[in-house]
């Protein structure tokens, strides 16, 4: 009962979050963050995502790490993975972001590991790779000319 009164807070939180105030918005959480026990794996990823919706990258990765590290529910895991590869992406850890998405197995996110992939080898300066992988995620879901972008995308690889 409490974790559920915990989350539904944590839940409001983020639908009225505000990144005009980040001071604000850092106190809130640590508040919310404060009820729960130093290690616990679910409060870390929140705190580490606070500092990633308010541009605070830096400060977003400890708190990503920990809550991996600590054990997460599956779906949880794959987010946190999934945020963390992206907020290395934003500090130009390339290599360690793209580990960590090609190593993401998570269909409940659909296609967003493929997109957050795309990103960072664009930014890696992979151009064409990103492009492929853009496509080759696009093409699924084209009612037609899925197969023609399927093959410009193995195209740009070979």
């Amino acid at each position: 009962m409490a974790q559920n009164d915990w989350q539904a807070r944590v839940d409001a939180f983020w639908n009225d979050f505000d990144d005009s105030d980040p001071e604000r918005m850092l106190s809130l959480m640590r508040g919310l963050v404060d009820e729960r026990d130093a290690d616990d794996p679910v409060a870390l990823a929140e705190w580490g995502g606070v500092h990633d919706a308010l541009g605070l990258e830096e400060d977003a990765v400890g708190p990503y790490r920990s809550a991996l590290a600590a054990g997460l529910e599956p779906e949880l895991e794959h987010q946190v993975m999934l945020q963390l590869a992206s907020t290395l992406r934003n500090l130009g850890e390339h290599a360690e972001a793209l580990d960590l998405l090609e190593r993401l197995d998570a269909p409940e996110l659909g296609d967003a590991p493929a997109v957050f992939r795309a990103l960072t080898l664009h930014s890696a300066g992979r151009a064409d790779e990103a492009l492929s992988v853009a496509l080759t995620a696009l093409a699924a879901h084209l009612p037609r000319y899925g197969r023609a972008a399927a093959a410009y995308a193995a195209d740009l690889m070979a």
